[in-house]
C-alpha cells in the first residue's frame, strides 16, 4: 500500500539559515512582491485594500528586518491586507499561521453577527475531539475570540468589509504549526473546552493510503480523490478505477478532500470521461491585461472526450469546505455541462488561479490570485453553490454519519426511479 503524506509544515530551513542580508535587500525585495501584487493580482476590485497605504504602512518596519524569518513574518501580515485564503508564501515558519483551507480542520464565519463553525473536515482533529457545525466560537487558546482575531485583520482597508471578519476568524481558529488548540466553543448555552491537536497534531502531516479511494456498493460506484489533484499520477489511477465502474448504475464523485489545488490536465482528464462531445467548461480573464492597456483578456477553456472512455449514467459530485482551487473548478464544469447534481456545502471560495513569483534576494517564493475564474453561466467561481447546499449546523456530519453522502444516495435513488419509469 502507497502512503502519499501532505505536510503542512513547509520546507523552511534553507531559506531561515541563508546568508544574512542587508537592509537594502530586503527594501528590494518588499519592493518587487508589492509592485508584483499591485499589477497582477486580479481581485482588487472586491477588496477594501488600500494597497498604497499598505507600501506605507509596512515599509517603515523594513529597517529593523534582521533575518529571512523577520522578513517573513512581515510579508505574511502585508498578505493579510488583502485576507485571501488563495494568497500565500511559497514557504514559512514554524509560527506562521496554517493555510486555509488546506491545513486547518474547521470552517467558521460570522451569522448574524455570532461566528459559528459552519463545518469539520472529516476524520481530523477537531471531528475526533467532538467539535460539531453550529457550535459558537468563544475563545481560542483562552483568548476571547474578538481579541483572537484582531491580529489577523486588515490593517489598511478602506472601509469595513464581513469577509476581512471571517477571513481573520478562520486564520485564528487554523491555529500554527507548533502550538496545540483549545478551541472553547458553546453549544445550547454550556461552553465546552476542545483540544484538536491533542494527543497529536494531526494537520502537520496528513497521511492517505492512496490518490484515490474508491468501492462499489449496491451497483452505485464511489469515487473519492484525497488531496492530489495536481498530481499527474492521479490520471492512470482514475482511469483504472473508472474502468471497473462500467456496469454501475450510477457514482458518486467525492471531492471533499481537496482542499490543496491541482492543474488543468488532470481536471481535464476526469471531466473527459463524462462529455461525449467538446464542451466549455470554465472562463478565465486576466485584468492585468485590461488594466495596463484598457485591452480586456478572456477565455473560455474546452474539455474534450477521451478515446474509449466514457461514462454516460447519473453521476453526484461531493463538495464542501475543503474543495479547493481545481477542485472547485471541476465542481463548477460538471454543473456548467449539466452533467452532474452537486451535493455539499459551500465550496472553499478561493479566488481565481494562482501564479509563482521568486524574490531576487532572499529568493522567497510567492503566489497569489492572477486569472479570475467563471462558471460558464458567468458566476464567479468563487461564488458557486451546489445545486443541493446543505445546512450542516442543521444535520451536524458527526465522525459515524455523513448526510451529503446520504443525500448523494437518495438522489441517485430519485434519478434511476424516474429513468425506470420512462
Amino acid at each position: 500500500m502507497r502512503v502519499f503524506l501532505f505536510p503542512i509544515l513547509l520546507a523552511t530551513s534553507s531559506f531561515l539559515h541563508a546568508q544574512k542580508l542587508n537592509t537594502k535587500e530586503y527594501k528590494e525585495d518588499f519592493t518587487y512582491f508589492w509592485n508584483t501584487l499591485r499589477e497582477d493580482y486580479a481581485y482588487f476590485d472586491k477588496k477594501q485594500t488600500n494597497w498604497n497605504a499598505v507600501k506605507t504602512h509596512y515599509e517603515k518596519g523594513l529597517d529593523t528586518i534582521k533575518s529571512n524569518r523577520d522578513f517573513t513574518f512581515l510579508l505574511e501580515a502585508v498578505f493579510r491586507e488583502l485576507y485571501d485564503d488563495h494568497a500565500s508564501l511559497n514557504t514559512n515558519t514554524p509560527y506562521s499561521r496554517r493555510l486555509v483551507p488546506s491545513g486547518t480542520d474547521v470552517w467558521a464565519a460570522y451569522v448574524k453577527g455570532k461566528p459559528l463553525i459552519l463545518e469539520v473536515r472529516h476524520r481530523f482533529g477537531a471531528e475526533k475531539a467532538g467539535i460539531t457545525a453550529g457550535m459558537e466560537v468563544v475563545a481560542i487558546n483562552d483568548v476571547a475570540v474578538e481579541q483572537a482575531i484582531a491580529p489577523f485583520l486588515p490593517k489598511t482597508m478602506k472601509n469595513e468589509d464581513p469577509e476581512a471578519l471571517n477571513y481573520a476568524l478562520r486564520v485564528a481558529l487554523a491555529g500554527n504549526h507548533i502550538q496545540p488548540r483549545k478551541l472553547s466553543l458553546k453549544q445550547k448555552d454550556k461552553v465546552t473546552d476542545y483540544f484538536p491537536d491533542t494527543p497529536q497534531m494531526l494537520l502537520e502531516n496528513i497521511q492517505y493510503p492512496s490518490l484515490v479511494n474508491s468501492a462499489i456498493n449496491n451497483d452505485i460506484g464511489y469515487i473519492k480523490i484525497n488531496n492530489s489533484l495536481y498530481n499527474n499520477e492521479l490520471i492512470a489511477a482514475f482511469d483504472s478505477i473508472m474502468a471497473n465502474m462500467a456496469n454501475t448504475k450510477a457514482l458518486i464523485l467525492d471531492l471533499r478532500e481537496t482542499p490543496s489545488g491541482g492543474n488543468t490536465t488532470v481536471a481535464r482528464a476526469i471531466l473527459g470521461w463524462f462529455v461525449n462531445k467538446d464542451q466549455f467548461y470554465q472562463k478565465h480573464e486576466i485584468p492585468a491585461e485590461e488594466r495596463a492597456y484598457g485591452v480586456k483578456r478572456s477565455w473560455i477553456e474546452i474539455v474534450s472526450p477521451r478515446k474509449g472512455k466514457y461514462y454516460g449514467k447519473p453521476l453526484v459530485v461531493l463538495g464542501s469546505h475543503w474543495t479547493g482551487s481545481a477542485g472547485e473548478g471541476i465542481t463548477i464544469a460538471f454543473d456548467g455541462l449539466k452533467r452532474a447534481t452537486v451535493i455539499g456545502t459551500r465550496l472553499a471560495g478561493l479566488n481565481g488561479a494562482i501564479y509563482s513569483y521568486s524574490m531576487p534576494n532572499t529568493k522567497i517564493g510567492f503566489s497569489f490570485p492572477v486569472e479570475k475564474l467563471y462558471h460558464v453561466d458567468g458566476t464567479p467561481r468563487e461564488l458557486y453553490k451546489p445545486t443541493i447546499e446543505l445546512d450542516l449546523a442543521a444535520v451536524p456530519a458527526l465522525y459515524n454519519q455523513d448526510p451529503a453522502l446520504e443525500e448523494a444516495k437518495a438522489t441517485i435513488d430519485r434519478k434511476l426511479k424516474i429513468t425506470k419509469k420512462k
